[in-house]
């Protein structure tokens, strides 16, 4: 599952997990049919608006198979939204089997793949605007989003993967329960409350002295980078499918 920011602004990342996905023996499948999984009519209260959107989406990942999303706020609207969604309607029972098939990217490697180690090392950022590199091995924190954590229940996934990479030193977050601000439509109507939370979150990203940033959203990774770079911050911001494809060793 592409995602739209992903098929949009960040087709890299896609291209990250397909590496990593067949490189574990994955047979990985595009169905050039999907579209928007229907969150942002759905987050705004526009059920019907969403369904639209959800209807299409089912249908096309119709046929069995795991889904697996580089976005753990897509995949949560597929798991969580779609059962409320479609309750007592006919695409229920379509809802309830996408939903038990679809997954996280970290997720469905720990959880569905088993995957105990990798053969990854640590790539060193390259740092923006000629920012200086600390020397010694390169070190990361992450980021965990809001619904990835609450509503799909993935935190210690994502980490024990980047516990994996060689080389790699791993610095948690203070606080990482706290939102980073974006919220989709939150950013836009509150963005002086939502200014507010970035620039803690990022407080709390230069606290840790790491060079790179990871997460498992985009929206949030772009939220953060921005506020990064305007506070003229050379740390790297990275989807934790990158690290681990730019670390892969055949």
């Amino acid at each position: 599952m592409i995602t739209c920011l992903g098929d949009a602004l960040f087709p890299q990342v896609g291209i990250a997990a397909v590496k990593v996905l067949r490189s574990l023996g994955v047979v990985v499948e595009f169905p050039a049919a999907q579209t928007c999984c229907g969150q942002p009519a759905y987050n705004a209260g526009f059920a019907d608006a969403a369904r639209t959107s959800a209807r299409a989406f089912v249908r096309a990942f119709a046929g069995g198979g795991y889904v697996v999303s580089i976005s753990g706020s897509c995949a949560a609207m597929v798991r969580d939204g779609y059962p409320r969604l479609f309750a007592g309607r006919p695409e229920e029972a379509a809802a309830a089997d996408l939903a038990a098939r679809t997954f996280e990217f970290s997720e469905f490697l720990v959880d569905v793949l088993g995957v105990a180690e990798l053969p990854v090392r640590a790539v060193r950022p390259v740092g923006l605007g000629g920012a200086a590199r600390t020397p010694g091995s390169p070190a990361a924190t992450f980021h965990h989003s809001c619904h990835t954590r609450r509503l799909l229940g993935v935190s210690e996934q994502p980490e024990r993967l980047l516990g994996m990479v060689e080389g790699l030193e791993y610095r948690p977050l203070e606080h990482p329960e706290l939102c980073c601000g974006f919220g989709g439509t939150f950013a836009v109507k509150m963005a002086p409350i939502s200014s507010a939370m970035v620039d803690e979150k990022v407080d709390a990203v230069l606290a840790t002295g790491a060079d790179l940033l990871v997460g498992l959203d985009m929206s949030c990774l772009m939220n953060i980078e921005g506020r990064l770079r305007r506070r003229r911050s050379g740390v790297e911001v990275r989807h934790l499918a990158e690290v681990l494809a730019a670390g892969w060793q055949a």
